[in-house]
């Protein structure tokens, strides 16, 4: 073979390769969380936004997707090494901070507050800047056994031995109420009284299930307690405030419910799927858990013995109103994105009402407000009820989306599951949380 000819074959495969690669970095690449329903969404979403005539075939959406194990690492890993393998990525509530030095702030679609709602676009923000799409949102519910707590509420022999419960073990004479009513003090007492080692009558074993063990998300579940009692985890002046009395009342109240046998005694290693089992037994009255719950408990085909007889509303109310987690999915910008202004119209379009409502039927989790959501409701009942417990009762911890917010969440069940299983007292978690959260969010 000659040079000429060579260099000729040279050429062409140089030729070839520019033009095979020219396309796919013209393209909008999204790096989306693999598997489950937050895939098939946004499949849907990106089907739906490549068939739209006015996006050019150069900014048509490609997806890609990691491994689940060790994403979150590997993601920062590539932002931080600056990375245009993708110009759209995946976020979370508490790993905004994170990633923020490695993004860019976003311009949402004009419609995004009226799709979605002040509180959960604040899901998405750090520092005061709009980071991310909120595309699935997880909060909790207070499932209960609506069965039982009507039994209750007709029996006047049990309403005498529910206040005679309540003043014993809460200090007070309290009457049963309905759940939508509750407050923490409500729901300590009835899960006294439907706790068999308290109440020997009660038909179930246990009043309630609390997720003890070791492990950040229960923090999650534990902390809209506090929170409802004014709790939170720093004053606008960036001081640590946990050692308080909102946070002494919520520990307390789950060291008495645990104590008093309310919970199982193996709550200590229980977290979402071990709590789920012991609720779907029928030996339960009433709980908090994440509300990707409801599709298993609420079914009489996945949960026979509970699922037609139970009901979920938001979690109980304190002296300063009542308060649910909320943390959200989204997508953000690369900072290095090779596409960047394709990656722009890509997520001003995903903030849209026509783009939420794909998401929503498609088996995503997006809180929708009350207007939105109404198109979808017959087809995700679910849906309902989550945009309007997000809108009306959800919140972010101050410092909740921080670069450090998952180590102080695993700081916190260090910590307090170590009180809660007598390891240590109150004042010694509470101290060494103060201390290390002091460390983390300085």
């Amino acid at each position: 073979m000659t040079f000429a000819r060579l260099k000729k074959g040279g050429l062409i495969a140089a030729a070839i390769a520019t033009l095979l690669a020219g396309p796919a970095f013209a393209k909008v690449t999204v790096l989306g969380w693999p598997g489950g329903p937050e895939e098939a969404a946004l499949r849907a979403a990106a089907d739906t936004y490549n068939a739209k005539p006015d996006v050019s075939d150069d900014n048509k959406v490609e997806l890609l997707f990691f491994n689940r194990d060790g994403f979150w690492d590997k993601l920062q890993a590539d932002l931080a090494a600056g990375s245009t393998a993708f110009d759209v990525n995946l976020l979370a509530t508490y790993s905004i901070g994170r990633y923020a030095p490695f993004m860019e702030p976003v311009e949402l679609s004009g419609e995004a507050k009226g799709v979605y709602g002040d509180q959960v676009l604040t899901t998405m923000q750090y520092e005061g800047k709009q980071f991310g799409v909120p595309t699935d949102l997880s909060l909790h519910f207070m499932y209960y056994r609506k069965d039982l707590i009507d039994a209750l509420l007709k029996d006047d022999a049990a309403k005498a031995k529910y206040a005679e419960i309540a003043e014993k073990h809460l200090g007070k004479k309290l009457e049963p109420k309905n759940p939508d009513e509750w407050t923490w003090d409500d729901y300590a007492a009835t899960a006294l009284y439907f706790t068999q080692a308290v109440n020997p009558d009660s038909p179930t074993r246990y009043g309630t299930v609390l997720q003890l063990k070791n492990l950040l998300f229960n923090m999650m579940v534990f902390q809209s307690l506090p929170r409802a009692y004014g709790g939170n985890w720093m004053d606008d002046a960036g001081k640590i405030t946990v050692d308080s009395e909102a946070y002494r009342k919520g520990l307390e109240t789950y060291k008495m419910l645990y104590d008093a046998g309310a919970t199982p005694r193996d709550s200590l290693s229980y977290e979402f799927a071990e709590a789920n089992a012991a609720y779907a037994s029928g030996q339960v009255a009433a709980m908090v858990q994440w509300n990707a719950a409801a599709s298993e408990l609420m079914s009489k085909e996945k949960s026979p013995v509970v699922g037609e007889v139970t009901e979920a509303i938001a979690p109980p109310a304190g002296p300063e109103g009542r308060f649910t987690h909320i943390h959200g999915l989204g997508f953000g910008l690369n900072k290095n994105a090779a596409n960047k202004e394709g990656a722009k119209a890509f997520i001003t379009w995903l903030s849209s009402k026509e783009a939420a409502l794909v998401y929503a039927r498609n088996s995503g989790a997006p809180a929708l407000t009350p207007d939105v959501v109404k198109d979808v409701a017959a087809e995700r009942p679910d849906l309902v009820k989550l945009g309007e417990f997000a809108g009306k009762y959800g919140y972010v911890m101050n410092g909740g989306t921080s670069a450090k917010a998952l180590s102080v969440y695993e700081l916190q069940a260090k910590e307090f599951t170590g009180y809660w299983s007598g390891q240590q007292s109150l004042d010694d978690a509470l101290k060494n949380t103060e201390k290390g959260m002091a460390e983390l969010l300085k």
